[in-house]
């Protein structure tokens, strides 16, 4: 499974990926923003899952999810928002942008574990 980790915090990024090798998953990418994940996503093609946060500078992972649910190519992707926007009027705007599920940080990694089915 190859997961990539788009947070503007480096800190959240090696946790995640710390999370994540604790359950055999060591094949992450990781980017800075959402401008940038999407050129990291265009040149690691196929992408299974994209761990996302919401608030970023550049390009947010909002107008990310938007730009990738736009694009055919990616209509594999799983996305999972992992976000301190804990309300529900914006749970229910990223599951209607096309996000596949939601993660309210920080949580821990049996969370992260449940929502990625393994």
């Amino acid at each position: 499974m190859k997961i990539m980790l788009v947070d503007d915090s480096a800190t959240m990024r090696r946790i995640q990926k710390t999370q994540l090798s604790g359950m055999g998953v060591t094949d992450v990418i990781e980017a800075g923003n959402g401008e940038e994940a999407m050129a990291r996503l265009q040149e690691n093609m196929p992408v299974d899952l994209v761990l996302l946060d919401w608030n970023m500078p550049v390009m947010d992972g909002m107008t990310f999810l938007k730009k990738v649910r736009e694009n055919d190519s990616y209509s594999k992707v799983k996305i999972i928002m992992c976000t301190s926007e804990s309300e529900k009027p914006k749970v229910v705007e990223a599951l209607k942008a096309g996000a596949n599920n939601y993660l309210v940080k920080p949580f821990q990694p049996e969370a992260l574990k449940e929502k990625l089915g393994i």
